[in-house]
């Protein structure tokens, strides 16, 4: 039986050599290009950011506003305290997956755009 070492591939073996992703000093179009990426990346970033603090807020207004979520115990312990405890978290996962996902599909779009040009 032999060894196989399993890596990941390298960085510089991703792109195709000699060819530069940042094509923003090149020309206008090129800078036309990185306006773009810059304010998908934004509108992104608030568009998440903006959701999470809208399901934030519901949640809360939940909590509060709720017919007994006060009162009700599970194990002892309060259910508001548990749904803020364990419940958030994994809306914070979701919401970072998301971004995540999305970011890179919007940096696969510009390398797109750059290779192409």
């Amino acid at each position: 039986m032999t060894r196989v070492r399993v890596t990941a591939p390298r960085q510089a073996a991703r792109t195709a050599p000699g060819k530069p992703l940042d094509a923003g000093e090149d020309s206008d179009a090129g800078q036309v290009f990185i306006r773009s990426l810059v304010r998908s990346q934004l509108r992104l970033a608030l568009v998440v950011g903006c959701g999470f603090l809208l399901i934030l807020a519901a949640f809360a207004t939940l909590l509060v506003y709720g017919p007994g979520v006060a009162e009700t115990r599970v194990f002892g312990i309060p259910l508001d305290w548990l749904l803020l405890g364990a419940g958030i978290y994994p809306v914070i996962g979701l919401s970072a997956w998301l971004f995540t996902r999305a970011a890179a599909r919007n940096e696969a779009r510009y390398r797109d755009l750059v290779e192409d040009k």
